[in-house]
């Protein structure tokens, strides 16, 4: 069965990985593996990878309820609050040095997003009020300074005061507003929502809902836009199939959070759309192809776009029990990474992206600011959620 197999990964192999990087003398967690296993114990600790990190042990915690999974979470989450968060002009920072001090100030939209993520998660395997505060006081931050009259900006000094948003831009393009941002500013209000049932909360949420049906969900050509400018217009013909597949579930999702039939009906046809493109262009019957920017395909399989395609057709499949192609998918797929991408040396986890024959092709780092538990981990917290008899 899939599910024991995936619970047994989860907690024979992922969660003893990350419990051994765990920096007891500075706090947080190492920010560095190379590809031979080497940890840098100096390293940059990035403030994303120290969020999914907390996001996942807490969450890990309320699905297994194994107490230790908590005090890890614990240990994130002190990490966060003591170095992370700027004390004196408020909001995140992209990343810190070893010993906690700021080592990258800028303030990003996604950055402040993961936090509260983890935030709320925390909160509710704690109980601890300070984490939905601060999480609250994030979500303000991200509305009062992160907006213009269309949306969310990207990337601001330590004063907000708006940048370039080199950090989230890729293909060659520099975005002013991404669809990658978007998504997870809407995944960490769905979970803050969860926790908090705030009002204000509920209405950003559906303004984000309408906004990825209006303009980000190209329905011509069945996908999403990934890169805009200011006024939202596409600036790159560029087709992420990770993405997609993540969008599909993380819609459905908010929804369910959300419980406004309204919106269900409205996103629903989007959600399948998304998930039949994606089975019909990116996967093979094996894994899933990475991107295609301007018709050329990406043949690599990286590691997180595997994680969410296992996610992805599964919530497929349980919205549309007839397309039982997308349950045979979720189990191929599956099959690919516990063949190729779990990396079966001794002290190692999932290589960071492998050819479509399965061989490690790039030798990227095992960990690093965005190489982190928070896709796999999440895969497997999902799949034993939703125990779909696969």
């Amino acid at each position: 069965m899939m599910v024991n197999e995936i619970k047994n990964h989860l907690t024979d192999c992922i969660i003893p990985f990350w419990k051994k990087l765990r920096d007891d003398k500075y706090g947080g967690y190492y920010g560095y593996m190379d590809y031979d296993l080497k940890v840098d114990e100096k390293a940059v600790k990035g403030c994303i990878l120290n969020s999914r990190i907390t996001w996942f042990f807490a969450n890990a915690y309320m699905t297994l309820k194994d107490e230790s999974l908590l005090e890890e979470a614990k240990h994130g989450y002190e990490f966060m609050q003591k170095y992370c968060v700027d004390k004196e002009k408020g909001g995140v920072y992209w990343s810190v040095q070893y010993d906690g001090t700021p080592e990258d100030t800028t303030k990003h939209t996604y950055n402040q997003a993961f936090s509260i993520y983890a935030l709320s998660s925390y909160y509710d395997a704690s109980g601890d009020e300070n984490a939905l505060k601060t999480a609250m006081e994030l979500f303000h931050i991200i509305e009062d300074r992160c907006m213009d009259e269309i949306g969310y900006k990207e990337a601001f000094d330590r004063d907000f005061q708006e940048i370039e948003n080199d950090k989230l831009s890729e293909n060659g393009v520099i975005a002013e507003k991404t669809m990658n941002t978007l998504l997870h500013v809407f995944e960490a209000y769905t979970e803050l929502y969860r926790v908090s049932h705030d009002d204000a909360v509920k209405k950003r949420l559906e303004w984000i809902l309408d906004t990825i049906a209006e303009k980000i969900y190209n329905p011509k050509l069945h996908r999403q836009e990934v890169f805009f400018d200011r006024e939202m217009n596409s600036i790159l013909d560029l087709h992420s199939y990770g993405h997609d597949i993540e969008t599909a579930w993380l819609i459905r999702r908010g929804t369910d959070v959300l419980g406004n039939k309204a919106y269900e009906d409205k996103m629903l046809p989007i959600i399948l759309d998304l998930t039949s493109q994606v089975y019909k262009v990116a996967f093979d019957g094996h894994s899933l192809a990475n991107e295609c920017e301007k018709g050329v395909v990406d043949p690599n399989r990286i590691w997180w776009v595997q994680a969410e395609t296992v996610v992805g057709f599964l919530n497929g499949y349980e919205l549309a029990p007839e397309h039982k192609e997308y349950l045979e998918a979720a189990r191929a797929e599956w099959e690919f990474i516990k063949e190729h991408v779990i990396d079966k040396r001794p002290g190692a986890e999932w290589f960071w992206d492998v050819n479509a024959q399965g061989e490690a092709v790039s030798g990227k780092p095992i960990v690093e600011p965005w190489k982190c538990p928070y896709h796999n981990g999440r895969m497997c917290l999902e799949v034993i959620r939703r125990n779909v008899n696969a």
